[in-house]
């Protein structure tokens, strides 16, 4: 029996959120998933659903998420159903619920620069199954997301803030910001990627492959 995704996209549209999961929802598919695409929180509160689910994959920055929305999320991943997910679609959603940022893991509090012309993503863990094989790599012309990190979360890639973007005297220079990581809720697995600002940086293979292991 194959596994099952759901993607729920929405929110703010400079993320691209439907375009994002025009990408996700078939790369899923030629793993074998059958996935579910769903532009309504009101999936979360779907219990039927929601107990069909493997892994959910959330896209949808801001926005405000309701009571029994978030209570059926919650619950499906203290179950044991996976959350995975990138950007702003999973660590700027929601501001205003600590409950969900507890959940993930981390929430975005800038990107120094706005679009910067690369960034590097430099790989701590190459044995964990998620990045093993993957050597450090750069996606050009995106966010470097700054962060406010759960230090118990488990890092498997890092960005460092050179200083030369945005104003330095906000931050260190030499800041090296947790990236890719993962880490237990109740039963069920998190992940998080920090790129993704939009379709554009799946373009970059390895951004890609450790989204789709992660998932």
């Amino acid at each position: 029996m194959s596994k099952k995704a759901l993607i729920v996209w929405g929110g703010w549209d400079g993320h691209k959120p439907k375009e994002c999961a025009d990408v996700i929802a078939p790369a899923l598919e030629a793993e074998g998933y059958e996935v579910v695409v769903s532009d309504t929180m009101d999936s979360y509160a779907d219990e039927a659903l929601m107990k069909t689910v493997d892994v959910i994959v959330p896209i949808w920055t801001m926005g405000k998420i309701e009571k029994e929305q978030f209570e059926g999320l919650d619950k499906a991943v203290q179950a044991g159903t996976g959350l995975a997910g990138f950007h702003g679609g999973i660590v700027d959603a929601f501001r205003e619920n600590c409950r969900y940022q507890w959940m993930t893991g981390g929430q975005f509090v800038d990107h120094p620069g706005g679009k910067i012309p690369t960034q590097t993503i430099e790989i701590i863990d190459t044995d964990h199954p998620i990045t093993k094989g993957i050597s450090d790599f750069e996606i050009p012309d995106t966010e470097q997301y700054y962060m406010h990190v759960d230090p118990g979360v488990n890092v498997l890639a890092t960005t460092t803030f050179t200083g030369e973007h945005g104003d330095a005297s906000l931050y260190e220079a030499g800041t090296v910001m947790p990236y890719v990581w993962t880490k237990k809720w109740g039963n069920g697995k998190v992940f998080v990627a920090a790129w993704g600002h939009d379709e554009n940086d799946f373009k970059t293979e390895s951004a890609l492959e450790i989204v789709k292991r992660g998932i």
